[in-house]
């Protein structure tokens, strides 16, 4: 699907048009073939006003997509890193509102959600140590997706409480059609016992899939925990039983660790700044949804679910995102 542009006719009723040159800026003007009228396509650049050739900002966005940290993207691209920092907040400003947009009203039948951990500048307990009042420390990343499609319906980045809780759920009940009925399994998390039916309403059949470890992931340090327990609990509605579960959710964020170099455990390319941190995100979901094929669909996601009609490249991606509010 290629991407759309918004065009401005001044007070032009007419829709039969032909090219008519282009203006000082290189923009591409239009004419009307009925009145005459003269004016230009509007379209917004998907880099902004950065002043870097569009094809190394994509080849950029592409590599950090693939699991490279930012110096080794500054290698082999030749961008600097300030400049592919900088690059990153644009693009991802533009995808996380892209992606608020268009994936609105989807029609689902399992929604599996999850919290993946992660951590900016530090962990909780050195910022802690160290008096930071700053935005370092733990951080958690709520997804929901759609079991069928792989569609990622919502993220959320924030703290792992019931207010981040709440306004995750706000943003999977405007991705959804509730006006089906559906599942949903979460995990054992406290927050989602009473958030999710009063978040998502009555038209859902909703249960947790709560395990029990061996022991606490602090202790066991550079390896899981080991499961003793899992216990499928009905908590609203009459969920299918065979069907609690979130092993789909959970492989979605072992594809987050692999293919974003900021969520690999014992590196220092962890984030410093939480704005990239969201903004990085932002990027990959748009792009998880839109560009990249998944391999028990033979396509993209936003296909399966009906948000696209053909796979998309980085590049489409990048001009719909900085077009979407036009």
């Amino acid at each position: 699907m290629k991407a759309e542009f918004a065009v401005i006719a001044f007070n032009c009723p007419h829709e039969e048009t032909k090219k008519h040159g282009r203006d000082r800026n290189g923009n591409q003007r239009f004419r009307c073939k009925t009145c005459g009228t003269t004016f230009i396509e509007e379209r917004a650049k998907p880099i902004g006003d950065m002043r870097i050739d569009i094809d190394r900002a994509v080849m950029a966005i592409n590599l950090l997509l693939e699991g490279m940290s930012i110096r080794a993207t500054e290698r082999i691209t030749g961008l600097h890193r300030d400049t592919i920092d900088d690059l990153i907040l644009v693009v991802g400003e533009n995808c996380e509102r892209f992606h608020h947009d268009a994936v609105v009203g989807v029609p689902v039948n399992d929604v599996q959600i999850d919290e993946l951990w992660s951590f900016v500048g530090c962990k909780a307990k050195t910022a802690d140590r160290k008096g930071y009042k700053d935005e370092r420390g733990d951080s958690w990343t709520y997804i929901a997706i759609e079991r069928d499609t792989k569609l990622i319906l919502a993220h959320h980045v924030g703290n792992r409480n019931t207010m981040a809780t709440d306004r995750f759920l706000k943003k999977v009940r405007r991705a959804v059609d509730d006006t089906q009925r559906y599942q949903v399994t979460t995990d054992g998390f406290a927050a989602y016992q009473y958030g999710v039916p009063f978040a998502l309403g009555s038209n859902i059949d909703f249960g947790q899939l709560i395990k029990q470890y061996a022991a606490q992931q602090e202790e066991t340090r550079y390896s899981p925990a080991t499961i003793i327990l899992s216990e499928k609990v009905p908590q609203f509605g009459n969920p299918d039983h065979n069907r609690i579960c979130t092993s789909h959710v959970e492989r979605a964020n072992l594809t987050v660790r692999m293919q974003l170099r900021r969520f690999t455990r014992l590196t220092n390319a962890h984030s410093k700044s939480l704005a990239h941190h969201v903004a990085m995100q932002a990027i990959f979901f748009a792009w998880y949804n839109f560009c990249r094929k998944h391999e028990t669909l033979k396509t993209t996601p936003a296909v399966a679910s009906g948000c696209a009609v053909a796979p998309w490249n980085l590049r489409e991606l990048l001009d719909s995102a900085a077009n979407s509010d036009l």
